[in-house]
């Protein structure tokens, strides 16, 4: 009996593609630095029990208008390196935001007392991203005369 009549069994599947080490390694590089700043930033602005978390919001934040910048920069201005991308955006500024903690952020807040202040960084967060990566991307290109 066919699972799918589309779908030959006896074929091999494809294979993976190869992997790129000098791409993981970009990236796993990026990643541990951005990751050391955010840590760094955290550690500047602890966030108490029950309050609003600026330091999170702050590190998404500046990471998204950073994002802004940096994909002006590698798409219109520089003709890159093809690890400056990955390095920088993924890797870097990946892992400077943390959209991850912001998520467990909010669900903290979520009890009696504070869920005015789980929403507004629910929301605020949402619109301050937006708003950065805009910002960044018009301000870069103002900037550069594109």
């Amino acid at each position: 009996m066919d699972i799918d009549p589309d779908i030959d069994l006896r074929e091999a599947p494809d294979p993976p593609p190869p992997v790129d080490a000098a791409l993981l390694g970009a990236i796993s590089l990026g990643g541990g630095l951005g990751a050391l700043a955010r840590y760094g930033v955290g550690l500047l602005l602890p966030t108490p029990p029950d309050r609003f978390p600026w330091g999170t919001f702050a590190i998404n934040v500046v990471g998204c208008f950073l994002i802004g910048v940096l994909m002006v920069l590698v798409t219109d201005v520089w003709s890159a390196h093809r690890l400056a991308r990955p390095f920088l955006g993924v890797g870097i500024l990946g892992g400077f935001t943390t959209f991850s903690t912001y998520a467990v952020e909010v669900h903290r807040l979520l009890h009696p007392g504070t869920v005015g202040v789980a929403f507004a960084y629910l929301a605020g967060t949402v619109v301050g991203a937006l708003a950065a990566v805009t910002a960044g991307v018009r301000l870069t290109r103002a900037v550069v005369g594109r």
